[in-house]
């Protein structure tokens, strides 16, 4: 008899062709299973690739559970200490984000440094826009300083994007990177404090966690250039979306984009309503080539549990 795959969100079945010469796939009739859903069928799968907050009720109704493969890098949506407790193994897909993501963020950047999205939003309004010589003046990045929180795989995707438009890369990180890496970018890594300050554009690249609930806040957004701009595309809970709102409203930064929000996808009136804020619907993978090798590494995963080859595993 084949091992069961409860499969949280109705992906393209192509992704999954290996899948299923191996394993039943058990899909939703609709967009996705209900959390009531998921707890009645979790009891008689394998394997569980989470379509709503794996917490410990799912996790212990999952009585047949052995692998969670999250579709996805983060995995602050499962509770990886009580899986791993359990004997449960939790996998996500670092490799098939990295690109895309990257490729987004830059485009965050680019966007909110030129204005693209406010010039477009005004031309299509009566009033339109400032056509004079110095009306409505975006910022170049050429010459200027990317400071990277987190210097990890996406991270440094984003300093060769920037290194090749002529921008000088600040990092910090929780260990310093090998010399070897930092000469691939001519990246200095700095402490904290000095990032905050000597960076024209700032990109956080952090997991959620306790220690970077908030790392955004009042006080670290009062350390920064007022010329400055922001760039989240990791997680929304790094920012206190209330400190940003005001720092930007009242100058303490110049601007911000954003793809990810603290109460997604709800999203701060304060921020829909600034010029200064270019927005994306945590959008980092929304490409159809980025779909579909999110889903084949899912797929990679499970038949590597199965098969006892290479997993991307957490933690």
């Amino acid at each position: 008899m084949k091992k069961k795959i409860l499969l949280g969100s109705r992906f393209e079945r192509e992704g999954f062709s290996e899948l299923e010469k191996e394993f039943e796939l058990i899909y939703p009739p609709g967009k996705s299973f209900s959390r009531k859903e998921v707890l009645e069928r979790i009891g008689e799968v394998a394997v569980w690739v989470p379509g709503v907050k794996t917490d410990r009720e799912i996790i212990e109704a999952g009585k047949e559970l052995m692998l969670i493969a999250n579709y996805g890098v983060g995995y602050d949506n499962i509770d990886v200490e009580y899986a791993t407790q359990k004997g449960i193994t939790v996998t996500n897909t670092p490799h098939s984000v990295l690109e895309p993501t990257a490729e987004l963020c830059f485009a965050l950047l680019m966007a909110t440094a030129r204005r693209i999205s406010y010039y477009d939003r005004k031309l299509r309004m009566p009033e339109g826009l400032d056509w004079s010589m110095y009306g409505d003046l975006g910022t170049g990045l050429y010459g200027k300083t990317l400071g990277i929180f987190g210097m990890g795989r996406i991270g440094q995707a984003v300093a060769r994007r920037a290194v090749a438009g002529g921008m000088r890369i600040l990092y910090y990180n929780r260990k310093q990177l090998p010399e070897e890496i930092e000469k691939i970018y001519k990246a200095e890594y700095v402490p904290f404090d000095r990032l905050l300050k000597q960076a024209d554009f700032l990109s956080l690249h952090a997991p959620a966690s306790e220690d970077t609930q908030h790392l955004i806040n009042t006080d670290t957004l009062g350390r920064m250039k007022k010329t400055a701009i922001l760039i989240n595309t990791s997680r929304g809970t790094v920012v206190d979306e209330k400190a940003l709102v005001h720092a930007l409203k009242s100058g303490i930064i110049a601007g911000a984009g954003l793809d990810v929000y603290e109460n997604e996808p709800h999203i701060s009136a304060g921020l829909k309503s600034l010029d200064n804020v270019v927005l994306t619907p945590h959008a980092g993978t929304k490409t159809r080539e980025a779909r579909r090798e999110m889903q084949e590494e899912v797929a990679r995963n499970i038949l590597g549990f199965f098969h006892n080859t290479e997993i991307s595993k957490v933690r």
